[in-house]
C-alpha cells in the first residue's frame, strides 16, 4: 500500500489550483452551482473480476456521503453512474446513508431519493452513450470518486501498470467540459479521473508514471482532468472532506453521517460485494485501513464542523467573573 506520498500529491494539486484548500474549493463550487431540483452525476466503480468482481470498498461509501449532502443539503438529485457489476455496492452504500436509489422519474418529480445509470458493456459505445446521457439528464455537476480513467493511449490501468478491461467513463467528463458543466475528481493513486489536472507532475512522481508492466505502455496516469481535483490517501475520505465543507457552508452538521452510520455504510458495501482491495476480502477494511479508522475520520469531521458552526462560547470556566452576592 502507498504511504508517505499523499502530501506531495496534495501539495501539487493545491498549488496548481491556486493555493486554496481543495475540499473548500470543491464544496464552494457545488454550493454555488447546484440548485434545488438539479441533477448531479456521481461516477464511481473500481476493481474488477476475478479479484473483486463487484468493485471495492473505496468509492461507493464516499459516493453515498456526497449523495447525502447533495440530496438532503442542496435539495438536488444525485444520480450514480457506474457499470452494472459495480451497482450492488453503490446502491447498498446509498441506502445505508439514507439516500434511496429509485426510478429517476420518482427521484426527479417526487424527491424520492437518487437514481442510478449503468454504462454500456461495449466499450466502443461509451463515447456516444456519454453524449446521450449528458444531453438527456443535463447535470449541473459531474463528480468522480475512485473511478479509473484512460492514459494518453486511451487505456485504463490499475495503479501498478496493469490494463483493466472496463468501460471508459472519462467520456462523461469530456462531454461535461464541452457543455461547461462543473466537474470534480477525487482519487488516490494517479489512475483515477481528475489526475489529468496534475498530469506532468504525476508522470514523474508515480513509479508507473511513464511505463507499464507490458511492452509499449506509457504509464498509468490518466489524461482526464476535472475543474477541481482532490487527491486523498483514501478516496472515501476525500469525499467526506468535501461533504463536510458543503455541510459547513449550509451550517448543518446532520448532513454528515455519524460514525455509527459510517459503519453501516461500509458493512453494506462489503456485504454487497464491494470488497476491500488490500486482501480482496469482505473484511472491515478500506484500502488497508480498518473500518474504525474511517469511523474516526467521520467523527473528527463532525466535531470540526460542530465547533465551527456553533455560536461562539468560551465556556463556564472562561466566562466573565460575576460579583459575588454576600
Amino acid at each position: 500500500m502507498n504511504y508517505g506520498i499523499v502530501k506531495q500529491i496534495y501539495d501539487a494539486a493545491r498549488e496548481e489550483g491556486g493555493g486554496r484548500p481543495i475540499s473548500a474549493r470543491a464544496a464552494e463550487a457545488l454550493v454555488e452551482t447546484v440548485k434545488p431540483g438539479d441533477v448531479v452525476f456521481i461516477v464511481t466503480g473500481a476493481g474488477y473480476y476475478p479479484e473483486v468482481p463487484n468493485g471495492e470498498s473505496d468509492g461507493p461509501p464516499g459516493a453515498a456521503a456526497l449523495a447525502r449532502v447533495i440530496y438532503w443539503g442542496l435539495k438536488a438529485i444525485p444520480v450514480f453512474v457506474t457499470e452494472e457489476c459495480h451497482a450492488p455496492p453503490v446502491v447498498a452504500s446509498a441506502k445505508a446513508a439514507a439516500v434511496m436509489v429509485r426510478d429517476f422519474e420518482l427521484a426527479k418529480n417526487r424527491r424520492m431519493g437518487g437514481a442510478l445509470i449503468t454504462a454500456p458493456t461495449d466499450r466502443e459505445k461509451a463515447a456516444e452513450w456519454a453524449r446521450q446521457v449528458i444531453d438527456e439528464y443535463r447535470p449541473a455537476a459531474v463528480i468522480s470518486i475512485e473511478r479509473l480513467g484512460p492514459n494518453d493511449q486511451g487505456i485504463v490501468h490499475g495503479s501498478t501498470g496493469v490494463p483493466k478491461n472496463c468501460v471508459d467513463l472519462g467520456h462523461l467528463f469530456i462531454e461535461a467540459k464541452k457543455n461547461k458543466i462543473l466537474t470534480i475528481g477525487i482519487g488516490d493513486n494517479g489512475n483515477e479521473i481528475g489526475f489529468g489536472r496534475i498530469y506532468d507532475f504525476m508522470r514523474d512522481f508515480h513509479p508507473y508514471g511513464r511505463e507499464c508492466q507490458y511492452p509499449g505502455g506509457t504509464g498509468v496516469i490518466t489524461v482526464i482532468d476535472t475543474d477541481v481535483f482532490l487527491p486523498a490517501s483514501i478516496s472515501n475520505w476525500g469525499a467526506y472532506g468535501i461533504a463536510a465543507m458543503v455541510a459547513f457552508f449550509l451550517k448543518d452538521q446532520e448532513l454528515i453521517q455519524t460514525p455509527e452510520m459510517e459503519r453501516r455504510i461500509l458493512e453494506a458495501c462489503l456485504d454487497a460485494g464491494g470488497w476491500e482491495m488490500r486482501y480482496c476480502t469482505s473484511r472491515f477494511i478500506v484500502d488497508g485501513t480498518v473500518g474504525e479508522s474511517s469511523m474516526s475520520i467521520v467523527q473528527l469531521l463532525r466535531d470540526m464542523l460542530r465547533l465551527n458552526i456553533a455560536t461562539p462560547d468560551r465556556g463556564l470556566s472562561h466566562g466573565k467573573m460575576k460579583e459575588q452576592v454576600q
